[in-house]
Order: structure tokens, then C-alpha cells, then sequence
């Protein structure tokens, strides 16, 4: 804004207003003294006349602001800087439609500037129009991406540099406190520095600054997805999809968090309306595959993982869906049409690393249902290893980590504790490794009349993480007393704290619920001190078939120990120490199913059951395979048909091939 004053006291009136506008953030009441002095000297200098009213409202006097702001205003072309000022004045005394007019007209003016669209936003969203307001946000988002700081802060966290970065978007902070785009990086920062709860505050602040922050909206249900917190996830993913703005990949996400809640068939409906939009996706006949195998509908399942692959010849994880279904066979052609897909991805690549490695797996079961074992080992043998290059994991560090949990929960420290804990008797844990018969000991127990079946819950893990993250922090030297330190009120508010966060998962009124996470054996002990009430089921086999079985297994995620036969082995021996060494301390309270044994004698086993669960034997347990609920894991069809012994002793086909596994599985064996 041009000062033009022709006396000699031009330089006298800039300084003055220079001082006053230096006081404005600490001496408010100073910087109106000053400038009402130059208005005197000066009458009607627009300069001081703005400085007057800032100063004004920020001595909570914004009417008064107000009405001289107004006044400025109308002086022919009104300069950004008075209608900012005029907008937060207006907003301030109330007066929400003139701070509209006033940002409409500072926006028009200087698009480029995102703090005027913000303010908009929040006016716009006060008036009651609430589309409008969310286009405001989204307008600024569209200018922040313009702006140098954020620029240069994003292009430092890409680098890794995320020190810098943070730097950078502090400094900022200084100077613009409510910044919803620089929250939204700052969120981002914190979560790759691996500081969850910093990223969940930060990126909640921008959505509280900017509801209509989509893209930032989109990252905090991502986070929430991270952290198990679904219903937080489900309540912002219905308002993502509303947006006026809203794209397949919001509907997408909702489905996700919908898919993760169990609610398979309302995600269905969501992937069908879009293929009806647009059929040729293949990720979304292969989503609709994933819930169509869960509820059941095998048929429409392979229908649509076969369109997937129909459209993307290269998609590895609908070819080994297909193959996962354990209950059908691929065929000669497809045999052929996955080696010709290999083939592609070795010349041109593929843009996803675990087509090949899911291309391999599906190969070495399709090689096995045709008995071509050698060339089946072959390819589940590359599979593993492309998969165990992109893991992390210690299997020596791990068998420490049991030795110490196997030291800690001995019988005298059990008795030491005393009573305590929640007491709720909901819980029933089925743990064990993967491919044990864990799924058909809990399709077995979900089909009666008293026990709700959920799915694998990672409720316990993430209580049993926290706790030993104040190991690892330091907060105690080692695992032994952290356990030891927790009082029985700590023990009821954790026991409390698993039965209100799984709430989400249960559908029915059954008083029981199952909770099938199979790594729950490593937190036997910590169950039994939060949850003394609880059961807890061990489903076990043989160890080179499970063994096996899981090595030729992918899974989606959280079993880095699957994909080398030596790793396997040692962590089947480190499963199988660890419930001995609890039988010896608390003898009874873990009772184990042998698959061989069910499958077997399948009534005498179902009895006996349970019995260890205090239940009558209701005839429907032994016809689990009409039970229609959602069932999850890779033996989500096996369980839908009656007991069958033909994969018993799958193994011993291999047997060429499997001497590291024997090796590891020798004391067992």
C-alpha cells in the first residue's frame, strides 16, 4: 500500500508506521496509541487506518474493527491486506455473510493465496453451506501445492531428509499456526520418523482445520486403519465418500475399512456399483473375489479373480486367490497362460514386486494338484525366496524373546500375581501356527448356539506390543519386569481394554466370542493375567505338516517367519517349548487339539472340547460345514465341506526336498 505523504515528514510518518505495525503482536493497545497519533497528523491515511483496526481486534474490540474496516472499504479498489482484515473482523463480531463477501472477493483476487480459501471454508461451513465450504478447502489444498515452503519441506521428506523437513514446517508454524496443509505434511513426517501418535494428532489437526482436506482425511483413516482404531476409520470414511469432489478411490478405502469391520457384504455391494461403471478393473474383480470367497460364494469367487486375470494377465495375487481356494485345481491352461505371464514380467517387469513371487506360489499348487512335485517344489521354492528377500527377520532373536517369555511365566510367578485382571469369560483364543486346523476347530466351535465366531483379531497383539515397547524404550530392563510391575488395577483396565475394543467385531448377543489370531501363543501367559476367565484352545499338527503347509503358504501379511523351511522349522520349536513350558506352570489351563486326532475321531474330540469350555455338545458342531458365517483364512472353503483326510500327510511328496526343515524339526521329530 503507497504512503503518499508530501511534507517533509514522509520518512517520520513510514517510520511510525513501521513501528506500530512492529507492535501489533505483543502491544495491541501500543499500536492503536500509534496509529490513532498519525491519524491525527494524517486524517484518513488508509495505512493507519488498517493498523488502528487490527489493532482493534486484537484487543477484542472486532465491532469496532468492524465498522471502521467497512468504511475503509468502499474507498474505491480495496487492497487484499483490508479485505483479510475486514473478513476476520467479520468473523469475529459474527457477521458471517459479510466475512463470506469479503473472502469471495479476496479469494477472486488473490487465488493463489490459500489462507483466504481456508477462512472462506470456515465461514462458508458456519453459514450452513456445507458443499460450498468443502470446495473452498479443497481450493486452498490446490493452492498450497504451489507454495515454496511446502515444496521444498516435500521434497526433503522424499529424500529421506525428514530432519530438514521438519525444520522447514516448525519455522513455519511459527508464523502461520493454522495451516492445515503443512499439518498434513508435519503428519506425514512423524509417521515415517515411525511416531504414530504425533502423525495421528498432527494429520487430526488438519482435519479439523480443513474438513474438506480430503487428501489429508484419506491419510488419517489409512493411520487409524494402522492402528485397529475401525470405528474412527469407518466414521471418516463415510464422510470422505460424500465429498462433492468424491472419486472410486474413495469408495474404495470405505470398502477396505468395511472389509477389515466384517461387514463382507456391504463391500460387495460397493465393488459391484463400480464394476457396473466400469468393469474393465482388475483390482476390483479381484476385491470382489476376496469377499466372495469369505461369504462363501465360491463359484462367483473364481468368476471373478478368472476376470481379473482376464484383464491383467500379470496379476499375481488374483492367480493365486484362485489358487488359494485349496478346493479346485488350475488347470493345463492356466498352467500355461501363469508361465507365459512370468515370462512377461521377466522381459517387460511389472510395477508390482509380488506378481512374481504370487505367480510362483500359484504355479507350485497347480504343479501339485497335477503331481508334478519336483517342478512344484521348484516354484514354491523361488516364491519363498523372492518373498523372504523383502522381509525382515531374526530367527535367533525370536527364540530369545520366547526363552524369556518362558522364564517369566513360571508356576511361582503365576502364583505371585495373586488375583486380578477383568473377568469377563467372553474370550475363547484358538492359537497355534498357521495351517494347524485352527480354522476348523473355530468353524467347529462358531456353530454352536453359544459362541459367536469373529475372525483373527490383532486386539491382544497390540496390547502385548505396547507393553513391550516400554521395555524397548528403556522404561524397564527387560520383559520379566515390565510383566511383574503391572498392579491388578493394570491387569483390569488391559483385560478391559481387549473386551471393549473387540465389541466392534461381534454381531451377535452369544456370550462368547472367538478370537483365532494364531499368534496369540507368544501372550498365553499375558492372556491368562489380564483375562483369567478367558479359554484358550491350542489347535497343533503335525509339525512337518504344518510346516510345510505354511511354507507353501503366502500370506497377506504378519508371518515373516513362513518363507524359508529353516526358519520355519525353528519357529514350530520355539512354538511347542513355549506351551510346554505354560503346561508345566499352569497345567489345564491350555487345551490342545490335535488335527490328526480330530480329523480321526472327529465326535470324541468335538466332545471333549467342549467340555474344556464348560459347554453342552450341541449336534450342529459337528455339521460346522452348514454353517454359513464369513470365514477369512486360506481354509475358508476346506471348512465348508465334512472332515476329509486326504491332505493329512501332503508332505511326504516332498520329502526329497525338505531337509532343512527336518533338520530344524529334529528334537520334535
Amino acid at each position: 500500500m503507497t504512503i503518499r505523504v508530501i511534507d517533509s515528514g514522509a520518512r517520520s510518518v513510514e517510520e511510525a508506521l513501521s513501528q506500530a505495525t512492529a507492535q501489533l503482536v505483543e502491544r495491541p493497545d501500543l499500536a492503536l496509541a500509534q496509529a490513532q497519533q498519525l491519524l491525527l497528523r494524517a486524517p484518513g491515511l488508509p495505512p493507519a487506518e488498517l493498523i488502528a483496526c487490527q489493532a482493534l481486534r486484537r484487543l477484542d474490540k472486532a465491532g469496532e474493527a468492524l465498522s471502521r474496516l467497512s468504511a475503509l472499504a468502499t474507498r474505491g479498489h480495496t487492497p487484499p491486506a483490508v479485505l483479510w482484515e475486514l473478513a476476520q473482523a467479520a468473523s469475529e463480531a459474527g457477521e458471517t455473510r459479510q466475512a463470506i463477501a469479503a473472502l469471495g472477493s479476496l479469494t477472486r483476487s488473490q487465488p493463489g493465496v490459500a489462507g483466504g480459501w481456508f477462512l472462506l471454508a470456515r465461514e462458508l461451513r458456519k453459514d450452513g453451506q456445507v458443499e460450498q465450504a468443502w470446495r473452498a478447502d479443497l481450493s486452498g489444498v490446490h493452492a498450497a501445492s504451489r507454495d515454496p515452503e511446502l515444496l521444498d519441506a516435500a521434497v526433503a521428506m522424499h529424500e529421506e531428509r525428514l530432519e530438514d523437513a521438519a525444520a522447514m514446517l516448525e519455522a513455519r508454524a511459527a508464523r502461520v499456526p493454522e495451516d492445515p496443509p503443512a499439518c498434513r505434511l508435519r503428519a506425514e513426517i512423524h509417521w515415517r520418523s515411525g511416531d504414530m501418535s504425533a502423525a495421528l494428532a498432527m494429520v487430526e489437526r488438519a482435519v479439523a482445520l480443513a474438513p474438506g482436506f480430503d487428501l489429508a482425511r484419506d491419510f488419517l483413516i489409512r493411520l487409524l486403519l494402522q492402528n485397529n482404531r475401525l470405528p474412527d476409520a469407518l466414521a471418516h470414511a463415510d464422510i470422505l465418500v460424500t465429498s462433492p469432489v468424491a472419486g472410486p478411490g474413495h469408495d474404495l478405502l470405505r470398502a477396505s475399512v468395511l472389509v477389515r469391520l466384517g461387514d463382507q457384504e456391504q463391500a460387495r455391494r460397493i465393488y459391484e456399483k463400480l464394476l457396473d461403471n466400469d468393469p474393465a478393473q482388475p483390482q476390483l474383480w479381484q476385491n470382489l473375489g476376496h469377499v466372495l470367497k469369505t461369504l462363501g460364494r465360491q463359484s462367483d469367487a473364481i468368476r471373478a479373480y478368472r476376470e481379473a486375470v482376464r484383464h491383467q494377465s500379470t496379476m499375481g495375487e488374483a492367480w493365486w486367490s484362485l489358487a488359494n481356494l485349496k478346493t479346485i485345481k488350475l488347470g493345463v491352461d492356466d498352467i500355461a497362460a501363469m508361465r507365459q505371464a512370468l515370462a512377461m514380467i521377466e522381459k517387460h517387469g511389472s510395477s508390482k514386486a509380488e506378481d512374481q513371487f504370487h505367480l510362483h506360489f500359484s504355479l507350485g499348487k497347480a504343479l501339485e494338484d497335477a503331481k508334478d512335485y519336483g517342478a512344484s517344489f521348484h516354484h514354491y521354492d523361488l516364491g519363498n525366496r523372492l518373498r523372504r528377500a523383502m522381509v525382515q527377520y531374526d530367527a535367533a532373536q525370536f527364540s530369545s524373546e520366547v526363552a524369556a517369555t518362558a522364564a517369566t511365566f513360571t508356576s511361582a510367578f503365576i502364583a505371585s500375581r495373586g488375583q486380578g485382571g477383568c473377568l469377563a469369560p467372553d474370550p475363547i483364543f484358538i492359537v497355534g501356527l498357521p495351517r494347524s486346523g485352527s480354522t476348523l476347530v473355530e468353524q467347529i466351535l462358531a456353530s454352536h448356539s453359544q459362541i459367536e465366531g469373529t475372525m483373527e483379531l490383532p486386539e491382544m497383539m497390540t496390547i502385548a506390543s505396547r507393553l513391550q515397547s516400554r521395555v524397548d524404550e528403556g522404561e524397564f530392563p527387560d520383559f520379566r519386569a515390565m510383566v511383574a510391575s503391572l498392579t491388578p488395577a493394570d491387569r483390569r483396565r488391559l483385560g478391559e481394554e481387549y473386551i471393549d475394543s473387540t465389541r466392534i467385531h461381534r454381531h451377535t448377543d452369544k456370550p462368547l466370542f472367538i478370537d483365532k489370531m494364531p499368534n496369540n501363543w507368544q501372550h498365553v501367559g499375558l492372556i491368562r493375567l489380564i483375562l483369567p476367565n478367558a479359554k484358550i484352545v491350542d489347535a497343533r499338527r503335525h509339525p512337518l505338516s504344518c510346516c510345510f503347509s505354511g511354507w507353501k503358504q503366502h500370506f497377506a501379511r504378519g508371518q515373516t517367519f513362513s518363507y524359508d523351511l529353516t526358519d520355519i522349522g525353528l519357529y514350530y520349536r520355539d512354538y511347542v517349548a513355549l506351551m510346554a513350558a505354560y503346561d508345566e506352570a499352569a497345567p489345564g489351563v491350555v487345551h490342545r487339539v490335535l488335527y490328526e486326532e480330530m480329523v480321526g475321531d472327529t465326535d470324541r474330540q468335538v466332545r471333549q472340547l467342549l467340555d474344556h469350555l464348560d459347554l453342552p455338545f450341541e449336534p450342529a458342531c459337528l455339521e460346522f460345514y452348514k454353517n454359513d458365517r464369513a470365514v477369512r483364512t486360506a481354509s475358508s472353503e476346506q471348512v465348508r465341506q465334512p472332515i476329509f483326510t486326504s491332505g493329512l500327510a501332503q508332505w511326504e511328496h516332498y520329502r526329497p526336498w525338505l531337509g532343512p526343515l527336518m533338520a530344524a524339526l529334529r528334537p520334535l521329530l
